[in-house]
């Protein structure tokens, strides 16, 4: 089917990670690795290919982080799109492009999408009914509505779902629904939305879907289409009532974006934009030309929208091309439970690449060689161990080192030639010919593992065939059969150089190093004649190191220490570390708040004048949803006093009082324990 066509060059995109928390090995094993693998096997074997990724600024996720830290929804994305970005760089997810859903060319481009698709009578306009929180006078989005899950009883279920049974659920099904906002139970009120009307498409997605890639797309992919449509379509909202996101671009809609699942797809196109007008190429051959092949690697969260929706939009637009295929994984998990960004229950990679310097190609192993292709798998440090010791030191890296050694010991670093052959190198050399079609046939297929392991099986077969040969034994008798031997084992090595770089890219480029070589094309691979007689190599460098229990053990303790916060409390990942001289350019002081008054026209300033024992001073506090102005008048409370003042609302604020706040984002002073006289430095 859509694999056994040709194209001139392919598009593959990575999902957009959501702006509001690090990346953890579960988006790794689930989308940036595999797609990494193969956009690096693409550009080996000399096709033309764009690799786009970029972070979602939108949803309301976004807006509830902002919230519970008192800051804007942009200087959350800011912080978290920097981050994420820094992580990917540095673990070497090679994108060609890293954008964000923030960027004007973003908003544009969506913007342009939805227009075209009102102009052509696309949408569905519907009235109905949303809940509304009166006192914050806005519509409320599902995850701003708590309440009892009718199917468990869980009493924090969200709007949309029900984080303790898993149970997809609308705001309407909850028992008692609150308001997040104010805490007060909503109100229906009619609210106008555009829907995509996906039961109008259901016949054009049954053919596209159900007949036309029933070979090619894979079993988990294919069998949630088919249950989707089988179940029937209904129209989707493309909009929403929120402040943060693409505006609709219609008039009179002050308050409504585009939903964000409308919105998050196009921007891999907007990425594209952005691309083209960096590097003065054409974008639109890579979206619009059929000799184009678009691929999504996506999560089994996603399958839905970019099988089903997105292509509908992109089919109804008129202009680009639909997905060949949408190669989506199943979940990761850690130590046998789910990953939980909430109760912090995740393996960070920006953790991992501070406590694992120069480990980046084990994490990438490990999880291509546990990947969640079909079935949820899962991550443990124990394995992690297993896997770099007895695998990659013991095995590659064991007999790089030995054949490059042996090379520099018995013949000063120079390739041998290789004369007289054999069986058991002749068996070897046939052998060592299938590799490069056995491992990319796996990638053609998306299967990852069968192909890490077929680039294993070729270590394996470099480290028997110099353990069987012994060359060690034979230079004193005969040095003739051991040029044999050693030329062989560095073709296998050079061989490895070129078809372990998808999997293990900064280990090869090591081994290249070592070699002596520059980076080669994938048909270069199955040869014994990489490396001409008399090629000087450099020295055996380690490629890995061994990892000991005491390094897993911290690891290990680390999650258990985790695990006993989350029976009290949802402790939220450590932020990145600092030196010293930063902590103690920050002066705080005990304080007392003489008065408290509220800003006007807001929901959760507070204006405070306090007496910092240095003088009397003003501050804008984010607190009015947590202490009423007569509460704070009298309270002790610590507060930076060096920080440069700012204009809130009109009003310079002098500082900021520290806060604490718990899992339910609700805010406390901190104040000292004993009476301490206003001024008192808190070292």
């Amino acid at each position: 089917m859509g694999d056994k066509k040709t194209f001139k060059r392919h598009t593959i995109t990575s999902a957009l990670p959501y702006a509001n928390g690090p990346i953890h090995i579960g988006h790794l094993a689930g989308v940036y690795v595999p797609a990494d693998i193969y956009v690096r096997y693409l550009r080996l074997k000399g096709e033309e290919v764009i690799f786009i990724g970029g972070s979602d600024e939108h949803g309301v996720p976004i807006t509830i982080k902002a919230r519970q830290l008192g800051v804007t929804p942009q200087e959350i994305v800011d912080k978290y799109h920097g981050m994420i970005k820094r992580s990917f760089q540095e673990f070497g997810i090679s994108f060609d492009v890293y954008s964000r859903t923030s960027a004007p060319i973003h908003h544009e481009t969506a913007s342009d999408f939805f227009k075209t698709l009102y102009d052509k009578g696309e949408f569905i306009e519907k009235t109905s009914e949303h809940y509304f929180d009166q006192e914050a006078r806005q519509f409320l989005a599902d995850r701003y509505i708590t309440g009892t899950c009718p199917h468990c009883g869980y009493e924090k279920a969200y709007g949309d779902q029900c984080e303790n049974c898993g149970t997809s659920l609308s705001p309407t099904e909850l028992i008692n629904p609150k308001s997040a906002l104010s805490g007060n139970i909503p109100k229906l009120k009619e609210t106008k939305h555009w829907y995509l009307p996906l039961d109008k498409y259901e016949g054009e997605l049954r053919e596209w879907i159900l007949e036309g890639h029933k070979d090619d797309w894979k079993p988990n992919v294919y069998g949630q289409c088919k249950s989707w449509i089988e179940q029937g379509l209904q129209p989707r909202a493309v909009t929403r009532d929120l402040d943060w996101g693409v505006k609709v671009p219609l008039p009179n809609t002050e308050g409504k974006v585009l939903y964000v699942w409308f919105d998050a797809p196009i921007g891999y196109i907007s990425a594209t934009r952005q691309w083209a007008e960096e590097t003065g190429e054409d974008w639109e051959k890579w979206w619009k030309d059929p000799q184009s092949r678009l691929i999504h690697f996506i999560g089994k969260d996603n399958i839905v929208f970019h099988c089903i929706i997105f292509p509908s939009i992109l089919r109804h637009e008129g202009n680009y091309i639909l997905p060949e295929n949408v190669p989506a994984f199943e979940f990761l998990n850690l130590e046998g439970d789910k990953i939980s960004t909430s109760r912090n229950w995740a393996v960070w990679l920006h953790e991992y690449l501070e406590e694992f310097p120069g480990k980046e190609d084990v994490l990438r192993y490990v999880l291509t060689s546990n990947a969640p292709e079909t079935k949820d798998n899962d991550f443990t440090w124990k394995d992690f161990q297993a896997k770099n010791n007895n695998e990659l030191l013991a095995i590659f890296g064991n007999f790089v080192n030995r054949t490059i050694i042996l090379t520099h010991k018995y013949f000063d670093g120079k390739v041998p030639g290789l004369n007289e052959l054999k069986d058991e190198d002749k068996k070897v050399i046939e052998s060592l010919k299938t590799f490069p079609d056995r491992i990319g046939g796996s990638l053609d297929k998306f299967k990852f593992r069968e192909a890490l392991a077929g680039m294993m099986n070729l270590a394996r077969l470099g480290n028997k065939y110099l353990t069987d040969t012994e060359p060690w034994k034979l230079f004193k008798s005969d040095p003739g059969r051991v040029k044999a031997i050693l030329n062989i084992s560095l073709q296998i090595c050079a061989n490895l150089s070129v078809l372990a770089s998808p999997f293990l890219p900064h280990t090869c480029a090591k081994l290249r190093k070592m070699l002596n070589i520059g980076k080669l094309q994938w048909d270069r691979a199955g040869s014994v004649e990489i490396l001409e007689s008399g090629r000087e190599i450099n020295k055996a460098q380690y490629l890995f190191e061994n990892i000991d229990d005491a390094t897993i053990e911290k690891q290990v303790q680390k999650l258990l220490n985790t695990k006993k916060s989350n029976e009290g409390v949802i402790v939220n990942p450590s932020k990145d570390n600092i030196v010293f001289d930063d902590f103690v350019k920050m002066d705080i002081r005990t304080a007392t708040i003489l008065e408290a008054e509220k800003v006007p026209k807001t929901k959760k300033l507070l204006k405070l004048k306090v007496d910092t024992g240095l003088d009397q001073r003003t501050v804008v506090s984010g607190i009015a949803e947590y202490y009423i102005p007569e509460d704070c008048i009298g309270k002790k409370v610590c507060m930076i006093v060096n920080l440069e003042a700012r204009k809130i609302r009109g009003i310079e604020s002098q500082g900021m009082i520290l806060m604490a706040e718990n899992q339910e984002g609700k805010l406390s002073f901190v104040s000292p324990e004993k009476d301490f006289p206003n001024g008192s430095e808190v070292k």
